[in-house]
């Protein structure tokens, strides 16, 4: 499959839960409408154009409102390819970047995941309705307060958020089908394999300088790992991962 190079600058540590749920509440107006119509251009032209083509991915990029993930005066621009700041020096990630890794974890609808890295939540609301349970954690307490917020206002029940040490997972709700992380660490954490379960699908940037999105199955082997994309994150950050630099 033909990837093109994408760039992330991601600043926070997350695990995300969610479980299954709708958007209750929709906004209204001319307003939404254009912002509709905007999600359905970065899905046909940042996002399928790129190669991304698992339907649910699409249906859920086309659905979530990206712009209730962001400050108000940048709501105008959440749905351009780039990134944007979302406060405590963090910032939200490109639109493919968030689609590919995604697809990259081949969800079918009924599993629970973990992701490292809540930020402002968007990523977390994109895995709700892709999966059955998402567990969501992030470094940055005022971050994590402000997503979960932000998720229960627009009705995404069944994400859990608490603001903790993403390297160490989330040991009381494993095992996980499938693992994803938004910053780089310069080794794939222990703690993430161990709350895998055996098949399960972990989805990681990995170095320090030069970076690669890495697609990892839990084989019987061990972890097994392919290079995707080269990708630029900001390190994941905490205690247990500078404990093993």
């Amino acid at each position: 499959m033909r990837r093109q190079y994408a760039t992330l600058f991601f600043g926070a540590l997350i695990v995300a839960m969610i479980g299954p749920t709708g958007v209750r509440g929709a906004e209204s107006g001319a307003g939404e409408a254009r912002f509709a119509a905007l999600r359905d251009r970065m899905v046909a032209e940042q996002i399928q154009a790129r190669d991304v083509t698992d339907l649910r991915v699409l249906a859920a990029m086309r659905k979530v409102p990206r712009h209730r993930f962001v400050p108000e005066r940048h709501r105008l621009e959440a749905y351009d390819d780039h990134p944007l700041p979302i406060g405590e020096g963090q910032t939200i990630s490109q639109p493919y970047i968030v689609a590919i890794m995604s697809e990259l974890l081949r969800l079918e609808g009924g599993e629970r995941v973990l992701e490292v890295g809540t930020g402002s939540g968007y990523q977390a609301a994109v895995l709700a309705g892709l999966a059955a349970e998402v567990y969501s954690i992030e470094i940055v307490e005022p971050l994590a307060r402000q997503a979960a917020a932000t998720l229960r206002e627009l009705g995404y029940t069944g994400v859990a958020v608490r603001a903790g040490d993403g390297y160490l997972g989330w040991p009381e709700a494993a095992p996980f089908d499938a693992i994803i992380v938004t910053a780089a660490p310069d080794h794939v954490p222990q703690p993430l394999v161990d709350q895998l379960k055996p098949g399960g699908r972990l989805v990681i940037p990995v170095g320090v300088f030069y970076q690669e999105l890495l697609q990892c199955v839990k084989a019987p082997q061990g972890l097994q790992c392919t290079s995707v994309i080269p990708v630029r994150f900001v390190p994941l950050t905490g205690e247990e991962v500078n404990k093993k630099r």
